[in-house]
């Protein structure tokens, strides 16, 4: 697999004030609400998108439920690496898998265009294998 560069990076927060608090006031981030409880700017030079992504959204998104499985070590943070095409995040399905990795959820489509799959880091870090259209200069589907 050939990543392309880092899309996001974040906190997977448990209290979404404590971390607005903590990223946008102490650390001076001006955090937009994208979504509800979803803060985030495009603005922090190294990567596309910093953002504090809700524990329960961040389960939603991987496992289709609001509650991270118990049996499961729960992230405090996720980030986003980006590939060339919705194809080639299926192949790095296929490649991690045959590595002996899990894969918690394979590559599909997100409401809002992106092509994503996602595994936990040995150091329980939320990865996103992903293609965003619109950061690699083409429309959302």
């Amino acid at each position: 697999m050939k990543i392309e560069f880092v899309a996001g990076f974040g906190p997977i927060a448990r209290s979404g004030a404590q971390s607005l608090a903590f990223w946008s006031g102490a650390l001076g981030l001006t955090l937009e609400e994208a979504a509800p409880g979803y803060f985030h700017t495009e603005a922090v030079a190294g990567v596309k998108a910093f953002a504090i992504w809700p524990l329960a959204q961040a389960a939603e998104a991987t496992f289709g439920s609001p509650q991270w499985p118990a049996d499961l070590p729960v992230p405090q943070a996720w980030i986003e690496l980006d590939v060339a095409s919705p194809q080639a995040v299926a192949d790095a399905v296929a490649e991690l898998r045959a590595a002996g990795h899990t894969v918690l959820s394979d590559a599909h489509e997100e409401p809002w265009g992106q092509t994503t799959s996602r595994l936990l880091s040995p150091e329980a870090l939320l990865v996103g294998i992903s293609h965003t259209p619109w950061m690699h200069g083409e429309a959302a589907p």
